[in-house]
């Protein structure tokens, strides 16, 4: 039987429709916790039904883009009315959109996995940190990557490398409102297929050579020489997440099979 670490605690899950955001809200669910649903699928309202069938104590989904600065505040506003407080807020928005070496993105490509894989981790933090500070209390657990040593993902790589830096210096900024900032940077992850590809072209030929190096380096780079299950990803960003961790901010935390990015 799971301990109930989440029995009376808001959480926040944003990316929750589907994969390691998806694993998240079961796990937690599971311990009891009060959920809030992010994302800007509607496939989150089947989520929000398992969640309810495995056992949280309430669940609130919210629509939104995370890209966009305002709609991340709006969100964070309407959860926080809806339940009078916010205690965790795991962002788990991301991913890559393209996989080749870096000479072959063009512009608007390297913004957009920017846009992707940075802003709405920066967007919801800054839009939580109000609600929190009147708290005096908060948790926070931003998703990053072990991909910030890869290749053919240079632009994701640098998004993600800005994720673990504003976890140390979100950490620094406040502790002193009671609230931790940690990351979680998942390897490989075994995700089966998605319900809502990344990128909604079909990959050439080229392409998927280039996918394929991807895959290749990840598995050899770990030494356990095998992707990770969404479960093996959700259970440290739990521990993160729970009163386990209590002496533990500023971190981040690879989760890779011993690569440790």
């Amino acid at each position: 039987m799971r301990a109930l670490r989440f029995e009376n605690k808001v959480a926040v899950i944003t990316g929750s429709a589907q994969s390691i955001g998806r694993q998240v809200a079961l796990q937690m669910a599971e311990e009891k916790a009060t959920l809030v649903l992010l994302d800007r699928s509607e496939l989150v309202y089947d989520v929000a039904e398992e969640a309810r069938t495995a056992g949280a104590t309430d669940v609130l989904v919210i629509i939104a883009d995370l890209e966009k600065f305002t709609e991340c505040h709006q969100a964070m506003q309407t959860a926080a009315k809806h339940f009078g407080r916010i205690d965790i807020l795991i962002n788990n928005v991301g991913g890559t959109i393209w996989a080749k070496p870096y000479e072959h993105y063009e512009e608007a490509e390297i913004e957009a996995e920017i846009r992707r894989s940075l802003f709405p981790t920066l967007w919801c933090c800054h839009a939580v940190l109000d609600i929190m500070q009147a708290q005096q209390s908060g948790n926070i657990v931003n998703v990053s990557s072990i991909a910030t040593r890869s290749l053919n993902r240079v632009p994701y790589s640098a998004a993600k490398g800005g994720v673990n830096a504003m976890t140390a210096s979100l950490a620094f900024e406040n502790a002193r409102h009671g609230i931790r900032v940690n990351a979680v940077a998942p390897g490989g992850t075994d995700v089966g297929e998605r319900k809502i590809p990344r990128n909604q072209a079909t990959m050439t030929e080229q392409e998927k050579i280039w996918y394929q190096e991807i895959v290749d380096q990840t598995v050899e780079s770990s030494l356990m020489k095998r992707y990770s299950s969404t479960q093996e990803q959700a259970n440290a960003i739990l521990f993160f997440a729970s009163d386990e961790s209590s002496y533990i901010t500023g971190s981040t935390l690879p989760v890779g099979g011993g690569d440790l990015g």
